[in-house]
């Protein structure tokens, strides 16, 4: 950041005063500029049918990771709740009618600045297309998975946890809510 948005000259990087750490602060207002970490929310839609679980993924028609498989999600808007922007990602980019369910799964990427979450959503019917953001949508049972091409650590994350979670599931236990630090970094193959 070189300029304030509150008044366009010039800011510094110092510690403001009662603060610990580094902030962009204006040489000429004083507004102190506080960067902090994006919010990506996203849902994990489901559709069962006679005992078989499958997911609807997006196949992704930008970058980063064009090309790649993920769950629909997607960075979170101003003046919206971290469900309302679940829905409206699984929306535009898969198309897809869900209900959506509860949250599943909390991740932190510290190390790109983000925090990811996915909600459980049920499929309210079989009608979803790509939208602008996905080159197709597709279901997919456990074992269909691409798990080579996922796009992102944290979906792999989240599907492996959703899969162990619906086995206990079927063992007679409920499902949970988890939450965990993701570090790995994307595969540099791209």
């Amino acid at each position: 950041m070189k300029f304030c948005s509150e008044c366009a000259h010039p800011v510094s990087l110092t510690v403001p005063a009662g603060d610990n750490r580094p902030r962009y602060v204006c040489t000429h207002c004083a507004t102190i500029h506080y960067q902090n970490p994006k919010m990506v929310l996203g849902s994990i839609p489901v559709w069962e049918r006679d005992g078989q679980t499958q997911v609807l993924l997006c196949r992704r028609a930008i970058e980063p990771r064009y090309g790649y498989w993920t769950l629909p999600a997607g960075f979170m808007e101003n003046n919206e709740t971290t469900a309302q922007a679940a829905l409206r990602e699984t929306e535009e980019e898969a198309g897809a009618n869900v209900e959506l369910g509860p949250l599943f799964t909390l991740l932190n990427v510290a190390r790109v600045h983000q925090v990811h979450m996915f909600y459980l959503a049920t499929l309210r019917d079989l009608d979803f297309a790509p939208g602008e953001e996905s080159l197709e949508v597709k279901m997919f049972a456990e074992t269909d998975i691409p798990w080579d091409d996922l796009a992102f650590p944290t979906v792999r994350t989240t599907l492996e946890l959703f899969f162990a979670d619906r086995a206990r599931m079927r063992a007679g236990g409920s499902h949970g809510f988890y939450t965990q630090d993701v570090d790995r970094p994307m595969r540099s193959d791209v």
